[in-house]
């Protein structure tokens, strides 16, 4: 089953390459979409692909690259629609 995800990381998540890694990880489990920095510190990222792709990318936000500190992340699923091509860095 194909699915897509709102994924909100927060903690020590910028200035880390937490963005490069997980684009790498996203193209590695096959999942499209994006990941953007945001204002607050937070870093953001829309993933769609199959179902437990995507949980698989999710799962690795929860620990991110090793200089990361992730305190919290929170999910929104939303519902599949094969928006994207590929997965890219948002600015």
């Amino acid at each position: 089953m194909k699915t897509r995800a709102l994924v909100t990381v927060r903690g020590l998540v910028q200035g880390v390459s937490f963005r490069y890694h997980t684009r790498q990880m996203a193209l590695q489990l096959k999942v499209t979409g994006w990941v953007r920095n945001l204002p607050n510190g937070d870093v953001q990222g829309c993933f769609e692909g199959d179902e437990g792709d995507v949980q698989a990318l999710i799962d690795w936000c929860r620990e991110g690259p090793s200089q990361a500190e992730v305190e919290s992340v929170t999910v929104e699923k939303l519902v599949f629609n094969n928006e994207f091509k590929d997965f890219h860095i948002r600015q």
